[in-house]
């Protein structure tokens, strides 16, 4: 009677341990973005976003990879691709359910993302001033009037 319950004592035990890494870890983490310069507004493919920069998007899902774009005017958009990929403590995490968890904590663990970290993070962006205006253009502005010098341009052909 004694051995029975102490191997329902044990069986209690690695059930409440099961997937290790999901209980320690969890299956979302927060993604921080900063940018150079600061301000910038940040969307993701999965339909998050933050701004402005520096920002932090709370509970992203670990196991999605995804599109980060950073956006700001007068600048060039940049896109960035987010890889999850399997970290270091997430495998800690998966190998303590070889000790406690068992088949089924290695099965939650592998399957709901909570071995993985989102790499790059922190994302960390230098945007690109977008390139100068075309010189002349009909919509841009007007042109001078002949005989008068446009500021920040050379006069114009007719004087």
């Amino acid at each position: 009677m004694k051995y029975l319950l102490c191997a329902a004592s044990a069986l209690a035990l690695c059930t409440c341990l099961g997937a290790c890494a999901t209980v320690v870890r969890g299956t979302t983490t927060d993604f921080k973005v900063a940018s150079t310069p600061p301000g910038a507004a940040v969307s993701t493919s999965t339909g998050f976003s933050c701004s402005p920069t520096p920002c932090t998007i709370a509970k992203m899902p670990r196991k999605t990879p995804f599109d980060a774009t950073v956006t700001l005017a007068g600048y060039q958009p940049q896109t960035v691709h987010v890889a999850s990929k399997v970290s270091g403590s997430g495998s800690a995490g998966f190998a303590g359910n070889m000790v406690a968890g068992g088949v089924i904590g290695m099965v939650i663990d592998g399957s709901d993302g909570s071995m993985d970290d989102l790499a790059p993070n922190p994302l960390s962006v230098t945007l690109t001033p977008v390139g100068a205006a075309p010189a002349a253009s009909a919509t841009a502005a007007p042109s001078p009037a002949p005989g008068s010098i446009s500021e920040g341009g050379p006069p114009s052909a007719s004087q």
